[in-house]
């Protein structure tokens, strides 16, 4: 299935009346790469906002919806670990115990993580 970032590529891709290979060898990529980003099997580069948004000459209502759908689409996160031990203790924790957090706990943590962000 598509994500919302496969699914730009494809329209944007019947606009110019291209074919994934074609966008593939823009982007300077095997197709199979870009099918496989377009799917969410692997992440988006991070340079291929400016590139696509250069090489397809976007306007600025088509470059905040490509923004849009690689928020849209990333599927992972990635923090510096090499951060203070507290903040990497912190960080793992709650890597390992997020999924079983129930709605309330994760509520809670929220709650207290949007007070700090609003003082």
């Amino acid at each position: 299935m598509l994500s919302e970032f496969g699914k730009f590529c494809r329209k944007l891709r019947i606009e110019k009346n291209e074919l994934l290979i074609d966008m593939a060898q823009k982007l300077n990529v095997k197709p199979s790469f870009l099918s496989a980003v377009e799917v969410g099997k692997k992440s988006i580069p991070e340079k291929w906002k400016n590139e696509i948004t250069e090489k397809y000459d976007l306007n600025q209502e088509q470059e905040q919806e490509l923004i849009e759908a690689i928020e849209n689409s990333v599927r992972q996160l990635k923090f510096n670990l090499s951060q203070n031990e507290e903040n990497r203790d912190l960080i793992l924790a709650f890597a390992r115990k997020l999924d079983t957090l129930d709605t309330t706990e994760k509520e809670s943590i929220l709650k207290i993580l949007n007070k700090k962000k609003n003082q």
